[in-house]
């Protein structure tokens, strides 16, 4: 019953944001955004108070370090995006809606994931072992991982869609599909949409794994992993400006990766509680944040 109310607030939560709030296209604005961030923030808190008067008691515990894990992972995703939306130049007043419905098909996609996780560990105890061997198998690729720029004329993804599909050379307002020659054809912000809903289905392979890792209730790992993809595009705009700051962040988020990683292989020999969960994953990611931000401090001073 829970779980029915909850999709139904998030229909509801993303129907008012179409029609009402973005029912006309817009830039939306850092102050917006902030704000938005706010609110989503907010529900989830007020989500968790729930579950803490509601719930047994270490739920609430598991859905906040949940929460914060899907939040702090997404930042790595908003980078991505960064790059998808400058290469292709997406005006910014169809950004919201490339990530309205890259949330609306991210929300689908997670929700079958959690699904066949939650079946898979049920049946097979094992299941817990591959995930901690590829969560530590991310982080080490994180830390080695050079940042590149995007190349759309390189990507798997692009040339695969303009193979299918006939894409148009401009963008038509805020429409995904349009006439060419007589001809209905995809203009580039389709394309757009699918790269943004492919990175957060790979960015969701690692994530998904993670929470599971601070907890095996499946209705926790869906509601964490959803609010936090529904405040995935306020948290953009309010980041887009800036995530080339965090230039540290992408090292305190695999060893967070490694961390859970390692606590669900030795889940056999070493128990460790949510609450110790909640305080690596918020320690080393207000490390992180400090350190990017002082070395970007010095490199501002540096260059004049």
């Amino acid at each position: 019953m829970l779980l029915i109310g909850f999709v139904i607030f998030v229909l509801g939560m993303l129907a008012l944001d179409l029609g009402v709030f973005h029912r006309t296209p817009h830039e939306v604005t850092p102050r917006e955004a902030l704000a938005w961030t706010g609110v989503w923030v907010a529900l989830a808190m007020l989500f968790a108070a729930g579950l803490a008067l509601f719930a047994p008691a270490h739920s609430a515990l598991a859905f906040v370090t949940g929460y914060v894990l899907e939040e702090s992972l997404s930042i790595d995703n908003i980078f991505v995006i960064v790059l998808i939306l400058d290469y292709f130049r997406v005006p910014r007043v169809c950004q919201h809606r490339v990530l309205f419905y890259g949330v609306l098909g991210a929300l689908v996609m997670r929700g079958l994931f959690i699904g066949l996780g939650a079946v898979l560990l049920e049946r097979f105890d094992w299941v817990l072992y591959i995930f901690g061997a590829l969560l530590v198998i991310t982080a080490l690729r994180m830390v080695f991982r050079k940042d590149e720029a995007f190349n759309g004329d390189e990507n798997a993804v692009v040339r695969f869609i303009r193979r299918m599909l006939p894409v148009s050379a401009g963008y038509d307002g805020k429409r995904f599909f349009t006439r060419e020659n007589g001809r209905r054809v995809a203009t580039p912000l389709f394309v757009v949409l699918i790269l943004v809903e492919v990175t957060d289905l790979v960015f969701a392979v690692d994530s998904i794994p993670a929470v599971f890792g601070v907890t095996r209730d499946s209705l926790v790992v869906f509601t964490s992993n959803i609010f936090a993809v529904m405040g995935l595009r306020s948290l953009f705009f309010v980041l887009a400006a800036v995530v080339d700051r965090f230039a540290l962040l992408k090292y305190g988020l695999a060893v967070i990766l490694a961390f859970i990683g390692a606590k669900m292989l030795a889940s056999d020999v070493v128990h460790v509680g949510t609450g110790v969960s909640l305080g690596v994953v918020l320690g080393v990611l207000a490390l992180s944040i400090v350190a990017s931000a002082i070395r970007d401090s010095r490199a501002r001073r540096a260059g004049g």
